[in-house]
């Protein structure tokens, strides 16, 4: 095993700043990053053992104990379960007779669950060995544990390919694309290139200023301008780093995973024109650990682009270098924010840093960097390539250009719909064969539920901000124990734990809906959740923290009649009787109760 271990070690240089992809390796070659392998790794990296072992603790996929040969990671979340998830785990357990969070005796498969993988338009899904299985059914998995006692690879128990690039040599993945409706910006046609040469052709600040007339805001969910963010960082001096945030774990999000499934030319296209933009010189992918089964693909990608003088040194003989790598996270939420993936890229926990400063001025390795997403930058090879003032006249006034949504759970066409912003929602839930409709969970469990009444609202950043997730949620559901308990449940898992605030009362909110659900509260508790959310809003530092109570705030504002219909209209009044309590202790010692009033 040392040898083994420091062979990997040795393979990335003894950096420590890439210690996630060390503990990836080693996790994948031996099914856990054991005692003895943080041992060797702090040696050869020359740091603590504290240090590997905090971030080993930190992510998912990160085990100190073995996990099975196939190791089964089913995701539990919403749109998953609305989808039949629960029947899919419960053949799971019958044909492996273990119970979820066990080994089978011989070690052959272990059962975990996880949060949302990227799948909403195709739930259940599962994956195993970094193999994704999507549609399961009870009969699925039945020849999914026949070819797993068969010693099949995992890869063999793929059957059918999906559409488009999933059908690729490089990918062979049975994911659907599923998109549904393409606009002009992201998926109009484009040549490779065509920006960037436009950008190297044109001064660093025209590049920039042509970002600004655009419009282009991040696509992120938060909105801030791309044009200023990048004008920021190009102000500071020494090295500077583009980085790429592929790390969307928002339940019910999975454009990014379309995005760079079919138009992965176009999104390093984007980083290599914000290096230029900004002046520098090494770009980083942090993709995560969920779209492993991308990794060849993206990886043959980067090399064509190598190959055409579109990436690399003297990019298209205009003295300008530009190189990228691609980071894999390996399980961690909070990762999506900007400041925790640079610190994930560092190697360590993706804990959110304290702002200021903000990356623009000190991000990666302390150094200036820019933070976007992946259609943030393909946008951009498309402003370049057809100017900002077309990409402004599209949308509205403070949203231009057109948004990627991915829409998901009771419709007839879930899938990718790329909209000019200002669609209204009634005519989004027209567009994916919407009926009988109860809420629609606007940009993730961190966003909105709106009611009915609020349909006709736009998505747009000046009414309807999102990052693109989209849940349709039909009137069958209990929309307080099937939706907002599972969000309460993934905010009080995926919170870093830093803030006390987030710490706590993310917990103590899932255990008021739970009370909720069970017939247990009383209408004092609504207003104590109100109040519990508002204080968690104002008193963390990142936006986990600072939207993780919008579940129970908003459906509760939203959707009253449900909690009123389920809570006791009275005070609290409890039924202890402390004499009786301490009656048979008082016996035991010999002596009589005395209660206090």
């Amino acid at each position: 095993m040392k040898e083994k271990i420091i062979s990997i070690v040795e393979s990335y240089g003894k950096d420590a700043y890439r210690l996630m992809d060390i503990l990836s390796c080693v996790q994948s070659e031996f099914g856990c990053v054991s005692v003895e392998a943080v041992g060797v790794i702090a040696e050869q990296l020359h740091i603590s053992e504290v240090d590997v072992i905090q971030t080993r603790s930190f992510y998912h996929f990160y085990t100190c104990r073995p996990v099975g040969k196939y190791a089964v990671y089913l995701n539990n979340s919403v749109v998953s379960c609305m989808m039949g998830m629960a029947d899919v785990a419960d053949e799971f357990e019958k044909q492996l007779g273990i119970s979820f969070g066990e080994s089978t005796p011989d070690a052959l498969a272990s059962l975990h669950y996880t949060a949302c993988i990227g799948m909403s338009d195709q739930e259940p899904a599962a994956i195993i060995n970094d193999v994704v299985f999507t549609s399961l059914t009870r009969d699925k998995v039945k020849n999914i544990i026949a070819g797993m006692r068969a010693g099949k690879a995992v890869a063999e128990m793929v059957t059918e390919y999906g559409d488009g690039n999933n059908a690729n040599p490089l990918i062979k993945a049975m994911v659907k694309n599923n998109i549904k409706k393409t606009g002009p910006v992201i998926f109009d046609a484009h040549q490779t290139g065509a920006g960037l040469a436009k950008a190297l052709g044109m001064e660093p600040k025209s590049v920039i200023g042509e970002i600004k007339e655009s419009n282009l805001r991040g696509r992120g969910g938060a909105g801030f301008p791309t044009g200023l963010k990048w004008d920021f960082c190009s102000r500071e001096s020494g090295d500077k780093y583009v980085l790429c945030n592929a790390d969307e774990g928002e339940p019910g999000t999975f454009k990014d995973r379309v995005l760079m499934t079919e138009r992965s030319e176009m999104l390093f296209e984007g980083m290599a024109i914000g290096g230029y933009a900004i002046g520098a010189k090494e770009g980083i992918l942090y993709v995560r650990k969920e779209y492993k089964y991308l990794k060849a693909f993206l990886e043959n990608t980067l090399k064509e682009m190598y190959g055409k003088n579109l990436l690399g040194k003297n990019i298209l003989g205009k003295g300008i270098d530009f190189d990228i790598r691609i980071q894999f996270g390996a399980g961690a939420y909070v990762c999506g924010e900007e400041s925790g993936l640079i610190e994930s890229c560092e190697g360590k926990r993706g804990e959110p840093r304290n702002r200021p400063p903000f990356p623009a001025q000190k991000g990666y390795k302390s150094k200036p960097s820019i933070v976007n997403n992946v259609e943030t930058f393909c946008s951009v090879a498309r402003i370049l390539d057809k100017g900002g003032a077309w990409h402004n006249a599209l949308g509205t006034k403070e949203s231009s250009g057109t948004k990627v949504i991915s829409v998901s759970g009771d419709c007839k066409a879930p899938g990718i719909y790329e909209i000019q912003w200002g669609m209204s929602i009634q005519e989004m839930l027209d567009m994916v064969g919407a009926e009988d409709v109860q809420a629609v969970q606007v940009a993730g469990p961190s966003g909105i539920c709106l009611p009915p009444s609020q349909f006709d609202r736009k998505i747009a950043l000046e009414d309807l901000p999102t990052g693109g997730s989209m849940i349709v949620i039909g009137k069958k559901r209990d929309l307080i124990k099937d939706v907002v308990l599972n969000f309460m449940d993934f905010f009080a898992d995926e919170s870093c734990g830093s803030c006390v605030t987030c710490r706590s009362f993310n917990m103590i909110l899932k255990k008021a809906i739970e009370k909720v659900v069970e017939g247990n509260a009383i209408k004092k508790d609504l207003e104590n959740m109100l109040a519990w959310s508002e204080i968690l809003r104002k008193t963390t530092r990142c936006g986990l923290g600072q939207t993780s109570s919008n579940p129970v705030a908003t459906t509760i504002s939203n959707f009253r009649e449900l909690y009123d219909a389920r809570v006791h209209d009275q005070d609290y009044h409890s039924e202890f009787d402390m004499h009786k309590a301490v009656l048979e202790s008082c016996e035991v010692v010999g002596r009589e109760p005395k209660v206090h009033e």
